[in-house]
């Protein structure tokens, strides 16, 4: 949800360097392995995350923009009709636009677009 911080990461370690030592069973001693291993081969992206509160895999809902791209849209007004939120507003003859601040990030418009005109940013 991009309310990470820094400081986070060397507590992520020194929490897991502490189960690997402390446990008496082989469970117990691998169990922060995940975590070591994510932090060593995608600490980068960890950074992003808490730094610029941005998803590069674009997985995490909570840092994903979706916005209609005009030039894909076909002006069927689907995205507008599933929105629970109603942050679509629109209609077929000027196109639709997602109202981010009104957007609860569903993800439901990105799902039923068949145009795949809603993109994740």
């Amino acid at each position: 949800e991009g309310r990470g911080r820094l400081e986070d990461l060397d507590i992520l370690k020194r929490i897991s360097r502490a189960m690997q030592k402390a446990s008496l069973c082989g469970l117990g001693q691998t169990a922060s392995n995940p975590v070591i291993s994510t932090i060593r081969y995608f600490e980068e992206e960890y950074k992003e995350h808490i730094i610029n509160k941005k998803c590069p895999a674009k997985k995490c809902i909570h840092l994903v923009n979706f916005r209609i791209v005009p030039e894909k849209c076909k002006k069927c007004g689907i995205c507008m009709l599933n929105c629970p939120s109603h942050a679509i507003s629109g209609n077929k003859d000027e196109g639709y636009a997602i109202d981010i601040s009104k957007c609860t990030k569903c993800g439901r418009c990105f799902e039923v677009c068949k145009f795949k005109a809603i993109s994740k940013e």
